[in-house]
């Protein structure tokens, strides 16, 4: 379905069940989309526990650019989004996450969207190459659990096990976590069950 936002429209799918245990908002990475193999690993495993999952295109993707823009105007649209969907799924708990760039958004929004959790898959900590331009204080700004699943060879670097709640390192993945998709969701498994079992 398409979502209009202040900072252009954006798309949701939605995949729903029946008393969902918790709501799982995924979105993607600055030049991917909701359909990238760590996405959808982490789409079944929530399914599985028997969360509703929506995956969003942010709307700077829906207009077919690749560099996302402002981190201002992508969080006021990203809690535009959430704000929509926490009306549809009302009590139920929020659980959002991402890929990459999609993953810094949803450590920034965590407070104001009322999140309980976030998943952030490939976390960019720094440029490739920038250690020193460390971006670890948008992981710690979600104030709330974070699961990082990373791969070992990522060139953008691999978060602290002190920044989140906990870190999976996958072995022989680089950023795009693509070698063993599956893989990215039983890193998963084990954190999103804490929601379902709630």
């Amino acid at each position: 379905m398409e979502v209009v936002t202040a900072h252009g429209p954006a798309e949701v799918v939605l995949d729903e069940v029946d008393a969902p245990a918790f709501l799982l908002v995924l979105t993607h990475g600055s030049n991917g989309s909701v359909d990238a193999p760590d996405l959808l690993a982490v789409r079944e495993t929530a399914l599985g526990l028997g969360g509703a999952v929506a995956r969003v295109t942010q709307p700077f993707r829906f207009a077919g650019r690749r560099a996302p823009g402002s981190p201002v105007k992508q969080d006021e649209a990203w809690l535009e989004i959430i704000g929509m969907l926490r009306e549809r799924f009302a009590g139920v708990p929020l659980v959002q996450g991402g890929r990459s760039n999609g993953a810094r958004v949803a450590c920034r929004t965590a407070p104001a969207a009322g999140a309980e959790g976030v998943v952030a898959l490939a976390f960019p900590l720094h440029p490739p190459g920038k250690p020193e331009k460390t971006r670890v204080g948008e992981l710690r700004a979600a104030g709330v659990e974070v699961l990082v699943v990373n791969g070992d060879r990522d060139p953008f670097g691999v978060p602290d096990e002190a920044d989140a709640a906990h870190v999976a390192v996958l072995a022989g993945e680089r950023h795009d976590l693509n070698k063993d998709p599956a893989a990215v969701g039983r890193a998963a498994e084990p954190w999103l069950r804490k929601w379902a079992a709630r």
